[in-house]
């Protein structure tokens, strides 16, 4: 629980600053219920609120998700935000793997420690367990789906990781204190319950949305992802109960609702947990604009507009997508690294089909790679990649598929960051932008970079360095600025 005196809480509170959305939660003793930050229900007293710093501890505290507000919707924290970097992994994997039914002592060993230390860590920062925070993101996933979906209720439970109906229907109303039914009724002309399975994922504004779709736009893979009609298309591979699972999805803008909406295909309903987290993932949605402005602002004096609020980092939904595709993109153009993969999945590739125009494959995973027989080369070199480059691949997936390489668990990106650095043909930009954009690291500084010497002419790069220095913990929200600005 966080102190209700001294600290500006209630202010922000009645204030309805968006820039503490999902920062805290409020619990109110005359309702019974708790409300994010922003929430425009009648402002209560400040002696009937208590402040949470999670929507688990408020849920632990007794209280139920406000209906109006939806905490379910509130935007995460950022790696930068936690004091333990440990724990915030910790919590986003619980989210990612909440339907999944992982143990927490697998979960311990993915972040490389105990699971008795990561109890003790997390309890000490988040003041509940790992299993109860585990339980309100199962609680609060199902709710959006009663909300924003038609989903049958028995096809919710199962998505929210809940095992049996039953199971569903027990904790439910335990803690919400009515049905699953119940709730459904009240909300039979809600807006966008048309059969299909979207739901909405919150962020902080404001979000330059048109700024990060023209970065993914730029870096598509013809067959694997595609920005239409101002929304972000792509196929889908991911593994549930050792079996792969294909689908879609679709990722659209709401901006006077502050979300993303994502529609996926009926065939991922039984990962749409590790869906919903990679796509926090491509979009930042864990980013707090306010306070990478405050840093980067100085980047103005520099040129009038260099640094815009709202400025996302778009990281990635497939990680080894994406770092194969880096080193393709070593020492040539943007659209000549988009032409290489290309090849690559139409040759390895796996066919998915998804009805829609321009999305037909999914990248080869690392275990697609390993298994192709004879030297790399061979199999690479007559699609345009160069040996350096086909041996360099191979090698990064060797070394995911041991697990020699965490990418999207890491709790230490500088640490995997050498890992990188050590496979031959992995120079010191690709590192760097391998953990900009898998590993959310928002500290990483291309000073080699053709664009980046480009926007920051005449300046040496030791002088840029040098210059980078004020713009910590955040270089890579400068780097994709200074992209931006060309």
């Amino acid at each position: 629980m966080l102190p209700n005196d001294n600290n500006g809480l209630y202010a922000a509170f009645k204030a309805k600053d968006p820039r503490f959305d999902g920062r805290f939660f409020v619990g109110i003793s005359s309702t019974g219920i708790y409300c994010r930050p922003i929430c425009r229900a009648k402002q209560p007293k400040a002696e009937n609120c208590t402040f949470y710093s999670t929507a688990a501890e408020a849920e632990q505290a007794g209280y139920r998700p406000c209906l109006l507000c939806r905490p379910e919707l509130a935007p995460g924290t950022s790696i930068t935000d936690a004091t333990a970097a440990l724990v915030n992994r910790a919590a986003r994997l619980l989210e990612e793997n909440c339907g999944s039914g992982q143990s927490l002592e697998a979960l311990a060993r993915q972040l490389g420690c105990t699971d008795r230390h990561l109890r003790r860590a997390f309890a000490a920062e988040y003041n509940v367990s790992p299993v109860q925070y585990l339980q309100t993101c199962r609680l609060l996933l199902a709710k959006t789906l009663l909300t924003d979906t038609d989903l049958q209720i028995l096809d919710i439970a199962m998505a929210a990781g809940f095992g049996s109906l039953r199971r569903f229907n027990d904790v439910f109303k335990a803690h919400y204190h009515l049905s699953p039914t119940a709730l459904r009724k009240g909300l039979t002309a809600a807006e966008g319950r048309n059969g299909d399975i979207t739901v909405l994922l919150g962020y902080r504004p404001p979000y330059r949305w048109e700024e990060a779709l023209r970065f993914l736009a730029g870096r598509t893979i013809s067959g694997v992802d595609c920005v239409r009609d101002g929304e972000y298309l792509r196929t889908v591979r991911l593994s549930a109960d050792d079996r792969t699972i294909y689908g879609w999805m679709r990722v659209g803008h709401r901006p006077k609702q502050n979300a993303l909406s994502v529609t996926i295909s009926d065939s991922l309903l039984p990962v749409l947990p590790q869906v919903l987290a990679r796509v926090k993932r491509v979009f930042d949605l864990y980013c707090d604009p306010a306070a990478v402005y405050e840093t980067l602002s100085v980047m103005n004096e520099l040129r009038p507009g260099l640094c815009v609020p709202g400025t996302r980092l778009p990281g990635c939904f497939d990680s080894f997508e994406m770092a194969a595709r880096a080193v393709l993109g070593q020492q040539i153009t943007v659209k000549a690294a988009s032409t290489l993969a290309t090849r690559i999945i139409n040759t390895y590739g796996t066919p998915v089909e998804t009805g829609i125009e321009g999305l037909t494959h999914a990248f080869p995973t690392p275990q697609d790679i390993l298994a192709l027989d004879g030297p790399i080369e061979r199999h690479l070199g007559p699609l345009g990649v160069t040996s350096a480059r086909a041996r360099t691949i191979y090698a990064l997936a060797k070394a995911l598929e041991q697990g020699e390489i965490a990418l999207e668990t890491c709790v230490q990106p500088e640490e995997e960051m050498r890992k990188l650095l050590a496979i031959p043909g992995i120079g010191g930009w690709t590192a760097q932008y391998i953990a900009m954009r898998t590993m959310e690291w928002p500290d990483a500084f291309l000073e080699t970079d053709a664009g980046v010497k480009k926007a920051l002419a005449p300046r040496t790069a030791k002088e840029m360095l040098a210059m980078a220095e004020a713009w910590r913990p955040w270089r890579s929200y400068a780097t994709i600025s200074l992209w931006n600005s060309l």
